[in-house]
């Protein structure tokens, strides 16, 4: 891997493997001298990869929260379609519809 050119942006793949050399162990001096680039600004793409890691690991597939959320939501739509059906059944238009005077 080359350094750039000045005014030429660094890819998010060019620094994951910058970042995985890193934390294969390679020292931050001497890849900072190979690629041109502030030891400050390689040790912060390293601590942003690994909190991103940490974010990705705390992450909890099939919440149970969210899985009853879900079953409510589709319970409730379930119910209110019902409603409907039985309002035309009935032919109700509803509590709140307007009712003609008797006049």
């Amino acid at each position: 891997m080359s350094a750039l050119v000045v005014g030429q942006r660094w890819s998010v793949g060019r620094k994951r493997e910058v970042v995985l050399r890193l934390l294969r162990g390679e020292p931050v001096d001497l890849l900072s001298r190979e690629l041109g680039i502030e030891i400050y600004r390689l040790e912060e793409w390293r601590e942003k990869a690994l909190s991103g890691i940490d974010t990705a690991l705390k992450e909890r597939t099939g919440d149970p929260l969210a899985a009853e959320l879900d079953h409510a939501v589709k319970r409730v739509g379930e119910l209110t379609m019902e409603i409907e059906l039985l309002r035309a059944k009935v032919g109700h238009p509803g509590p709140f519809a307007r009712k003609r005077s008797r006049r």
